[in-house]
């Protein structure tokens, strides 16, 4: 039976050596409880670090571990303790951490960490790879993992893939300064399925992999070799019953059975009736604008003086990453503005703010939830933030206000909360005021409508939906219209190739024979490349055409001396080894004289592009154009020449980045017919990438082998992954 493995940085465990005997707890919330109907409760496996370096186990107990945490379902991932330096505390959370939350100022670009990221990756893919088996789905979690779908792909080809991005994208004018951003977006494109919080995350990856990488995007589809990546949304939850339920259970509990937090809280309740409690929870991150928060309540006591005494923040900031300068220097900030704000405001009955650094257990949570009128909640940056919606959810009564930051991926869909700029201190302070005075009626309406939407959207329901997209990829391989030329279909083909007595190989040039250039004239062949085709060449029987969109003139220069035969212009012309070239087709081209003056329009409209003049036709190229700004202008364009030459016997073709113009009676399907009744051929060969090679798969016998390079959705009867594959093939061909 299939499974499905989950992999994340750490197991959802807390392992620890207490007294030289092993401890292990399962970990709860978040993740693990998203989990729980994938990991435990189904067929499945986590693989993660146990948080135990190499150095602090021994052999005998590291067995021991492996042997414990195997019977939660779990297998651990071995790092020592350079990897936890390096890799985690360095690359992941000083580089990829502090530039995806656009903290560039904190981001370091450290070659020696990238490339024990690079290391580690690796080290989780072993792991995978040793514990997949054909049939299973895998889900990778999270930016310390971005390398590694890629990874495991390499490995197991056909493993169905997903991967999940916790934190915030960024957008591409801050991706872009990523020294190896290349490899890091080739990396998640290893997943058949990527999955952001929310859409402006999705967009904004989108827009990274339209730019750097130059990959064809349609709507959340990213073409990419031979397989298609999907990109989606899917905005994380809460078990909302688990808060819910404490909540309900925490407003029935005697005076006996009350924290002592509790008490506290209830002892200020009653002493003053009329006071309100608001509420700020967040790990000590710079990332959750503690200091401005503090400042902004600073301002809104000086704005609003008649709250003085009337209102207590309480603010609990949860120790993390203590050891990072970043943080140590946070932490010093927010105690000197907590202490200068309690020392200008206080009186003898009233301290402004309770200020909390440390991690509290569940219940005292619950207390602060239940008991707090407003919760403030304002990062500079955030993926989610799932404090808002547990706020939320403890709010039995239907009441409080949450304010929350427009930056936190929450934002997106809890609408009916109070949305402010985390920046703006006359913003924050002017809704601290408006959620203090909010009529009770109005607070009923706002959270029973976030309470309902909440509850539908759990975090069970969030890992539920993020599967079946996942699942969902499986069927899309499944209708592919073209079969994978494997081994197998190779080895009947080779077959045919040694049997046949007159062999007709026709090979396309861009994209084919060669990978795209900025610039065609840059795609020049290589000494490699001719060796190549003049061994094909001179293959008993065989004859070989290389069959192009390219001009005469280049194909000549290139390839005139020759012992193939040559078409170009996409069938106009013809030249045969050791003799001129000759007209398949009879063209005008006055034409180009009115349409020419069209394209310059657009070339001086869209930086990055270039005309392209040819005998016979005329072609835009935008390879080097901004994607975006790209994909506007070629659906102008083609609205604008639909219109120019529907009475002149023109054709408009969109191939790969370039759209060119030529006589609608030409293509390489008739040109690759007029060669084939010349003689006997018992085997057909015809390779191509580009939707203009489709004429010449339609028009080929049904006996012939048909490759398309690097797309499925084709006429052609198989498909190879990319040029690289070509070259390897065609090696073969001349091996059998």
């Amino acid at each position: 039976m299939s499974k499905t493995i989950i992999v994340s940085n750490r197991l959802p465990l807390q392992v620890k050596i207490e007294q030289n005997s092993l401890n292990i707890v399962p970990s709860v919330g978040g993740l693990a409880t998203g989990m729980k109907s994938v990991h435990a409760d189904g067929n499945g496996i986590w693989i993660g670090w146990s948080g135990l370096t190499e150095e602090e186990l021994d052999e005998d107990l590291s067995k021991e571990v492996d042997k414990a945490i195997k019977k939660e379902k779990c297998v651990a991932v071995p790092l020592n303790e350079e990897d936890v330096e390096n890799f985690y505390y360095g690359f992941s959370n000083k580089t990829l951490w502090p530039l995806f939350h656009y903290f560039m100022e904190y981001t370091e670009f450290e070659k020696d960490q990238w490339d024990s990221y690079i290391e580690v990756n690796q080290k989780f893919a072993d792991v995978v790879v040793e514990n997949l088996e054909d049939g299973d789905t895998v889900w990778v979690h999270d930016y310390q993992l971005l390398l590694l779908p890629e990874l495991i792909r390499d490995k197991k080809p056909n493993t169905t893939i997903g991967f999940f991005l916790h934190i915030p994208y960024p957008s591409y004018e801050i991706f872009r300064t990523f020294p190896w951003r290349e490899e890091l977006l080739k990396g998640m494109l290893g997943a058949d399925l990527l999955g952001f919080h929310t859409y402006d995350y999705e967009r904004h990856f989108l827009s990274s992999v339209k730019r750097i990488l130059r990959l064809d995007v349609k709507f959340n589809k990213i073409t990419y070799g031979d397989r298609t990546v999907k990109v989606d949304s899917f905005p994380m939850g809460i078990d909302y019953a688990k808060f819910h339920d404490a909540a309900l259970r925490h407003n029935q509990m005697g005076p006996d059975e009350k924290s002592e937090l509790q008490r506290r809280l209830d002892d200020h309740i009653e002493q003053s009736p009329d006071a309100k409690m608001i509420l700020s929870i967040d790990r000590l991150d710079y990332t959750k604008g503690i200091p401005n928060r503090l400042r902004a309540f600073e301002y809104f006591l000086n704005k609003y003086p008649e709250f003085k005494e009337k209102v207590r923040l309480i603010m609990l900031a949860v120790p993390s990453r203590s050891n990072v300068p970043q943080y140590q220097r946070l932490k010093r900030e927010t105690d000197e503005l907590v202490g200068r704000i309690n020392g200008e405001f206080s009186t003898v009955s009233w301290t402004p703010i309770w200020y909390f650094y440390r991690a509290m257990p569940f219940e005292n949570l619950i207390d602060l939830y239940t008991s707090s009128d407003v919760a403030i909640i304002t990062p500079l940056r955030d993926g989610m933030n799932l404090v808002a919606k547990e706020y939320i959810a403890t709010r039995v009564n239907e009441d409080g206000v949450l304010i929350l930051s427009e930056m936190a991926g929450a934002s997106k869909e809890m609408n009916e909360a109070l949305l402010i700029n985390p920046n703006n201190f006359e913003d924050i302070a002017n809704t601290l005021k408006q959620a203090l005075e909010m009529p009770l009626e109005e607070q009923h309406k706002r959270t029973k409508i976030l309470q309902k939407r909440l509850k539908r959207y759990t975090v069970e329901k969030w890992a539920d939906e993020f599967m079946k997209s996942l699942n969902a990829t499986k069927v899309t391989e499944s209708v592919a219209v073209a079969q994978r030329l494997d081994d197998n279909l190779q080895k009947e083909m080779f077959a045919d190739y040694k049997k046949a007595k007159k062999r007709l190989l026709f090979l396309d040039y861009d994209g084919t024979l060669v990978g795209f250039k900025d610039n065609p004239k840059d795609a020049s062949p290589d000494d490699q490349l001719y060796a190549l085709l003049d061994k094909l060449s001179e293959q008993e029987n065989t004859d070989l055409v290389i069959i192009s969109g390219r001009d005469q003139n280049t194909f000549n220069k290139w390839f005139g001396n020759k012992n193939y035969n040559l078409i170009t212009d996409h069938g106009v012309w013809l030249k045969r080894p050791d003799k001129n070239w000759e007209a398949l087709e009879h063209l005008k081209n006055d034409w180009m004289e009115n349409v020419r003056p069209i394209l310059e329009t657009f070339v001086d409209r869209t930086p990055g592009t270039f005309i392209e003049t040819k005998q016979y036709s005329l072609a835009w190229h935008y390879r080097k154009a901004d994607p975006e700004l790209a994909q506007i202008r070629t659906m102008e364009l083609n609205t604008v020449l639909t219109g120019l030459i529907s009475n002149d016997n023109l054709s408009v073709l969109s191939g790969n980045k370039v759209i060119e113009i030529k006589s609608s009676n030409v293509n390489k399907g008739r040109a690759c017919l007029r060669l084939i009744p010349e003689d006997t051929y018992d085997f057909v060969f015809a390779i191509g990438d580009d939707w203009t090679d489709e004429y010449m798969f339609e028009e080929l016998p049904k006996s012939a082998y048909t490759v398309k390079v690097a797309s499925k959705t084709t006429k052609a009867k198989y498909y190879i992954k990319d040029t690289d594959e070509v070259r390897v093939l065609l090696e073969k061909f001349i091996a059998n």
